[in-house]
């Protein structure tokens, strides 16, 4: 019996001829863990007596959700994870450089056919890349940081065949939402979401990472796709490592198969307070916003602040709302000064904030009063998530928020195209 991406790659890290359901003990590629989760990691790792990292260029902290510190009590930890970091020879991606699952792929650190657990749920991101790539707990990060090993469970999995093209105004952020609202948050549950069809080898390897991030946003433990010439020339032009692409075996056995044809998608909308409470834009168009977040480990790379910045030329920002952007790196937002799209943006009245997490995880930046609306496009809406559970947050595309922050209201953003 043929063998599905996840089950290839947790047989080749493991030793194991592995399939859904076995339980496996692998070999990890990459290890990372961010300023929230870093902490417990470390204490953690001296509660096992940990004596050192295994191979500590293959482990990596990144601070980028409190970047910069707002507290005194969050600097404490930054320090923490400096001091650890220095200690065992680890890697270090401090303030301003940008959000871990930006900086992973972009620094090189992953690639085709590798095993990556991050204590951060949005590790599935590496997922477009043809990466195993999955979040865990702090203690098992302290774990693998010992060991260099981890325990999985092979999950089964589910194959999202996506036909057709995407219509203009249309992009992957609104296909995710729409396939999310369609298998509901837990439909996925501890599977691996497989994205293949036409639609998804349109897409450029930015916008695949938007659709890998978000798989767990339906529950799953890993978002896997092909690794084709686009993605092995993006992972070429970022990495020195030799990678081997992972493809599923034609008689592979899935959970199940769903087919769509997207060609007439329209935009897409998560309503508050679930990722799964997904509609077309025009059943929330009109709905007033106060503040549109473009940013976060979802959108905020240089083809999304490309987009923004088509739509918001020559244009201002409603004077009602705040529209704050978040690059997703320190070289992504280079990039974009260099491209102009930066300076479109700052012209039309938004204000960018440090690379990294931005407003999305309401730690700091950005966080809205009682009773506002919020257009973002990040990965998640839940009640409280940017810090008050009195406000209401909407999810789309670089395009849908930044049209609505023209209008001071949520538009279809084919009005501007």
């Amino acid at each position: 019996m043929g063998k599905t991406i996840a089950e290839k790659i947790l047989s080749n890290k493991s030793g194991k001829n592995a399939y859904a359901n076995d339980i496996v003990v692998a070999d990890v590629d990459f290890r990372m863990g961010q300023d929230g989760t870093s902490p417990l990691a470390i204490r953690a790792f001296e509660a096992m007596n940990g004596k050192g990292v295994y191979d500590p260029e293959s482990a990596a902290f990144v601070i980028d959700h409190s970047a910069p510190s707002p507290l005194e009590g969050v600097s404490a930890l930054h320090a923490l994870m400096r001091q650890f970091s220095k200690e065992n020879n680890m890697l270090i991606y401090d303030i301003g450089d940008g959000v871990c699952h930006q900086l992973i792929p972009e620094k090189g650190h992953v690639g085709p056919g590798s095993l990556v657990i991050g204590a951060d749920s949005h590790t599935c991101t590496y997922g477009a890349l043809n990466a195993f790539a999955t979040g865990v707990g702090s203690t098992d990060l302290a774990a693998a940081l010992i060991s260099g090993k981890m325990w999985f469970k092979v999950p089964e999995t589910i194959k999202f065949v996506c036909h057709g093209t995407l219509p203009a105004g249309v992009y992957s952020k609104d296909l995710i939402l729409y396939l999310i609202s369609q298998v509901t948050a837990d439909g996925a549950t501890y599977m691996a979401a497989e994205y293949t069809g036409e639609a998804i080898q349109a897409l450029s390897v930015e916008a695949r990472f938007t659709i890998s991030n978000m798989a767990v946003e339906m529950g799953a433990k890993v978002g896997l796709m092909e690794a084709d010439d686009k993605v092995m020339e993006w992972v070429q032009a970022h990495s020195n490592h030799k990678f081997e692409p992972v493809s599923s075996d034609p008689d592979a056995e899935y959970a199940a198969i769903k087919e769509y044809d997207v060609s007439q998608l329209d935009p897409y909308i998560a309503k508050p307070h679930r990722v799964d409470n997904g509609v077309p834009v025009g059943e929330v168009a009109g709905t007033p916003i106060q503040q549109a977040v473009i940013g976060t480990c979802t959108n905020g790379r240089l083809e999304d602040l490309t987009i923004a910045a088509q739509i918001l030329k020559g244009r201002k920002v409603h004077p009602d709302v705040r529209l704050i952007v978040a690059p997703a790196s320190r070289q992504i937002y280079l990039d974009a000064m260099e491209t102009g799209a930066l300076k479109t943006l700052v012209e039309a009245g938004a204000a960018v904030v440090t690379p990294g997490c931005g407003p999305c995880v309401g730690t700091h930046n950005g966080i809205p009063s009682d009773g506002e609306n919020v257009i973002s496009t990040a990965n998640r809406n839940f009640k409280g998530r940017m810090a008050n559970n009195k406000a209401f947050i909407y999810l789309a595309s670089p395009a849908t928020v930044a049209a609505s922050a023209v209008k001071g209201e949520i538009t279809d953003p084919r009005e501007f195209i």
